[in-house]
């Protein structure tokens, strides 16, 4: 039924509107009385529950950064069979991000270009909201932005003072420097500005564990530098990987692509990528490091091959897009039958 409200409805609704429209029914389900009914329906087996970070996920499949910007539909997430949800980017001030429109959908390409520039509430929002969150299974991850405005070289006193604000409510943080969609952001990446960076969000962080957040678009040196840096400062973990900027490749036409302009895509296009990062990283970093995968993550056969080549968790976005409301439950439902098949063999 979802692929026709798609097809007929969803896809002739502006992305953004159509976003709202399906967090509105998120946030419904999250109500106690519908949870109970919706997770029985989609509820992870016991076979799934994955340690990492210090914590038990129900399963390792979650949703990355970037769907619940506020932190308003963790609790229907939840209900909907994600084993974790990454909220966010949230910075220090409130903000309202780029001008719209900002959010398109390559739909040929299974993929998605958007240039939100981290439109958020601002910390002490987003805290106040995870605060009264209904759900005790669900693993909450905050990811963490520079507001548009701060100067690069200040850069870090954003990221020291969201965390400060939001380490009571986080289960975990991901320090994002990697977005193409505020302007400079990227250029935190280089070792010398990135270091003091995730020094300093370390000692605010406290107990709560700290990845970073890495581009698809970086060189493999770069990518090794960077690893070697959250080895060396003892993180928690590296999250591979946010959008590209590239656009090669593409079945839509390059006239559409190029109408819509800059910002990051993200989706079915990101996959080759994201695997051949992982391996890079799973290669070099040492097996307690944490490895999150992100990029083109579609069906529960992904999944698994993202947990072969040495992920620790998987996150997926752009698919829930256009899977619909039942994708976790799907992924889930698909991975537990797949390694009973491989356990069976």
């Amino acid at each position: 039924m979802y692929p026709l409200l798609f097809r007929y409805v969803l896809s002739k609704l502006d992305p953004e509107h159509a976003h709202a429209l399906a967090g509105f029914v998120i946030k419904i389900l999250g109500r106690p009385i519908l949870t109970s009914v919706v997770r029985r329906m989609t509820f992870a087996d016991e076979s799934l529950r994955t340690r990492a970070l210090g914590l038990e996920f129900p399963s390792p499949f979650g949703l990355a950064a970037g769907f619940d910007k506020h932190g308003s539909y963790v609790d229907g997430l939840e209900a909907l069979g994600f084993g974790h949800v990454e909220v966010g980017t949230v910075t220090p001030k409130a903000q309202p991000g780029n001008p719209r429109p900002r959010l398109y959908r390559l739909i040929l390409d299974k993929g998605l270009i958007n240039r939100m520039g981290f439109n958020n509430e601002g910390a002490r929002a987003m805290a106040n909201k995870l605060r009264r969150c209904q759900s005790g299974r669900i693993i909450i991850g905050v990811n963490l932005g520079k507001n548009k405005n701060t100067p690069a070289e200040e850069a870090v006193n954003d990221y020291v003072s969201a965390a400060s604000t939001l380490r009571e409510v986080a289960e975990y943080f991901v320090v994002n420097v990697s977005s193409p969609n505020t302007p400079g952001l990227r250029k935190l990446q280089a070792i010398e500005s990135l270091e003091p960076i995730l020094k300093e969000t370390k000692v605010a962080a406290g107990r709560v564990p700290l990845l970073v957040k890495i581009s698809p678009d970086l060189s493999n040196e770069e990518i090794l530098g960077i690893a070697d840096l959250a080895v060396r400062l003892e993180l928690d973990g590296i999250i591979a990987t946010n959008t590209t900027i590239l656009r090669e490749g593409l079945t839509t036409s390059a006239r559409v692509v190029e109408a819509y302009g800059a910002g990051g895509l993200s989706g079915a296009p990101l996959a080759s990528r994201a695997l051949e990062v992982l391996k890079l990283l799973r290669a070099h970093v040492p097996e307690s490091m944490t490895l999150i995968s992100v990029g083109g993550v579609r069906t529960a056969e992904d999944v698994l091959e993202r947990l072969d080549a040495g992920a620790t968790l998987v996150q997926g976005y752009t698919e829930f897009l256009y899977s619909g409301p039942l994708w976790a439950r799907k992924i889930n439902r698909g991975l537990e039958k797949l390694l009973r098949e491989r356990q069976a063999a």
